[in-house]
């Protein structure tokens, strides 16, 4: 049963996915506030309450919340334990709902194909842990999935996203492989193209919080988009930007040749690596529970409407691509 009107506390909300389920809850109706320490710029609408807090700091970090009810709060900000205690604690009786964004980067055995939400998890971080690196952000959102687990009961969902794409992105990954298909001519493609590419919309993702929200939906979910191929992710770009781009592929053991990876390559995964099960998500939970997609060439359109007036995080460099290319023509003959 859906219900109208609710008011949600966001915390975080300002940035992409957070900015696309605010924009999401005012679209269903509802009323939204955001907690944030007003670090970042904020394009928000007026209708939404602003309120300024840093759970850094703990319960003292959270006297804006003093006194207040929500019928349901989304954390989208939630990194460390120490972040997500004060703000479940804090919360506690006075919320309905705690929707609680994780990670796909949980699941202990990233080789697995399909992944999915009973799969085992990584060892859980200590409660003490405040730095988010490489290899402790998978384990930091183990145990901030737990936490609120604890605190909340049957009131805690967990969103366990893939790469989440689309408008508004500071990431980069994804837009980088839009915004170079789109300026056409030949470029280096990873793999032989039967590697999968698998996203998820960010705006998906904020549709289906608002499902969990209408519907008081419990649980875990792995959010993931279509599965395509590279090829056909090339195909759906080119068919978005009405470009011509031609990819050149260049296999796996050469890339590390080359010292090419994550940092050059973002999103690429080889389908047989030790993360490969990570672009092969299964999102039947969700899909059950409401989850729609869009199509990934709107997605794609969508994407390159917003990054071609708004300056992108450098990945490849054209000479980094160009001398690749040159040295992978040269050991083909």
């Amino acid at each position: 049963m859906t219900r109208p009107g609710l008011s949600v506390l966001v915390l975080g909300g300002t940035q992409f996915v957070g900015r696309h389920i605010v924009e999401a809850l005012l679209a269903g109706g509802h009323r939204v506030a955001v907690l944030t320490r007003g670090r970042t710029p904020d394009e928000l609408p007026d209708a939404v309450e602003r309120l300024k807090g840093d759970r850094d700091e703990g319960a003292a970090g959270l006297a804006a919340l003093e006194g207040r009810r929500w019928d349901a709060c989304v954390d989208v900000s939630g990194y460390t334990p120490r972040q997500v205690r004060a703000s479940a604690e804090a919360l506690q009786g006075r919320i309905g709902r705690y929707v609680f964004v994780s990670t796909v980067s949980v699941y202990a055995e990233q080789g697995r194909h399909p992944v999915r939400e009973d799969d085992p998890l990584l060892p859980p971080a200590g409660e003490d842990v405040t730095e988010v690196t490489g290899e402790t952000y998978g384990p930091l959102k183990v145990t901030c999935e737990h936490i609120v687990e604890e605190v909340c009961g049957e009131r805690a969902t967990v969103l366990r996203p893939q790469i989440v794409a689309g408008p508004h992105d500071p990431t980069g990954r994804y837009t980088y492989w839009v915004d170079r298909i789109a300026a056409g001519g030949e470029f280096l493609a990873p793999g032989d193209g039967s590697d999968a590419m698998q996203v998820i919309d960010a705006r998906d993702l904020a549709r289906f919080t608002v499902t969990v929200l209408e519907e008081d939906v419990p649980g875990t979910f792995n959010l993931a988009g279509p599965r395509l191929t590279w090829q056909e992710f090339v195909q759906t770009v080119r068919e978005a930007t009405a470009g011509d781009a031609q990819p050149v592929w260049v296999d796996a053991a050469t890339l590390e040749a080359q010292g090419l990876g994550w940092s050059e390559l973002p999103v690429y995964v080889p389908a047989d690596g030790e993360q490969g099960g990570l672009m092969d998500v299964s999102f039947a939970r969700a899909r059950a529970a409401g989850l729609t997609h869009t199509d990934p060439v709107t997605t794609a359109r969508d994407t390159r409407a917003w990054s071609a007036d708004t300056p992108q995080k450098s990945f490849l460099t054209p000479e980094r691509e160009a001398e690749v290319l040159a040295a992978v023509r040269g050991a083909r003959g």
